[in-house]
């Protein structure tokens, strides 16, 4: 089954910030989440029911909504500051 994948508007604007080669990794992580959830863990605390999956040193947090079968691309930053 394809999700529809939705990205929020800080997101190309995060994605231009770094080379090309990590963003065609980027873009073809987001776009396996349409067909097959990543098996990147289960967030908790403040960011409790997103979702991450790693992209070499980087990560994408992203939110399933079950209803809709959408994956929301939410951030992608460097490890280091994607959770703040």
């Amino acid at each position: 089954m394809r999700r529809t994948v939705r990205i929020k508007r800080s997101a190309p604007k995060a994605l231009r910030k770094i080379d090309r080669s990590e963003r065609e990794r980027f873009v073809a992580a987001i776009d396996r989440l349409a067909t097959e959830l990543s098996p990147g863990g289960v967030l908790k605390g403040e960011f409790g029911g997103l979702r991450r999956t790693r992209i070499g040193s980087f990560r994408v947090i992203y939110e399933v909504h079950h209803g809709k079968l959408t994956v929301l691309a939410v951030r992608g930053a460097h490890r280091r500051a994607v959770y703040r």
